[in-house]
């Protein structure tokens, strides 16, 4: 039987991470995110925020891209996993049984950024286009496409702007469970 993994990306501020790190709980799979191994290097060097680090020599740089994806790629081989990265649909393509793209608007992710970070909504705002502008600028001179790209890959796109994390949670689940039940 095909061990389960399951690749979920988004933009910026769309809450990945939280979904990825309940969904994994709630079906007992393990929880793994590039950007939070990316950010325990940058961390490790000493900078506090991603587009600090982006602006780094180092934080910019393919190789240590490539490394982050290689390390996302040997843990989902193992199986039995949620990947929450911005590039896991892309990456995890072949090895991935499940993939789900987080379609969040803008202002939302400005609002969930400014509750979450206790900051004003403007720079919200501000800090997430930012974020949003670096990384895709960032990945298409790495990879070559806008990562915005990997919704046509993905097996749900899930608006999730008016839901709570719960009930993001809860479709997922069901999109796993009716997939998987008409793949068996």
């Amino acid at each position: 039987m095909k061990k389960l993994v399951i690749a979920l990306s988004g933009p910026p501020g769309s809450g990945t991470s939280t979904v990825g790190k309940v969904l994994a709980r709630r079906l007992k799979l393990e929880y793994f995110s590039p950007g939070l191994y990316y950010r325990k290097i940058m961390k490790q060097r000493g900078v506090e925020k991603a587009p600090e680090f982006w602006k780094t020599k180092f934080g910019s740089s393919k190789e240590l891209h490539e490394h982050v994806d290689q390390v996302q790629l040997e843990k989902a081989r193992k199986g039995n996993i949620v990947v929450e990265g911005t590039l896991s649909i892309y990456f995890l393509k072949k090895l991935a049984s499940h993939k789900v793209w987080l379609n969040v608007q803008l202002k939302v992710r400005a609002q969930r950024t400014a509750k979450k970070e206790k900051i004003p909504y403007q720079r919200a705002l501000k800090e997430v286009k930012e974020r949003q502008t670096m990384e895709r600028k960032g990945w298409e001179k790495i990879y070559g496409f806008d990562y915005f790209n990997q919704k046509k890959d993905a097996g749900l796109i899930l608006d999730s702007s008016n839901l709570t994390i719960n009930q993001t949670v809860d479709k997922i689940s069901d999109f796993i469970k009716r997939r998987q039940a008409f793949n068996s």
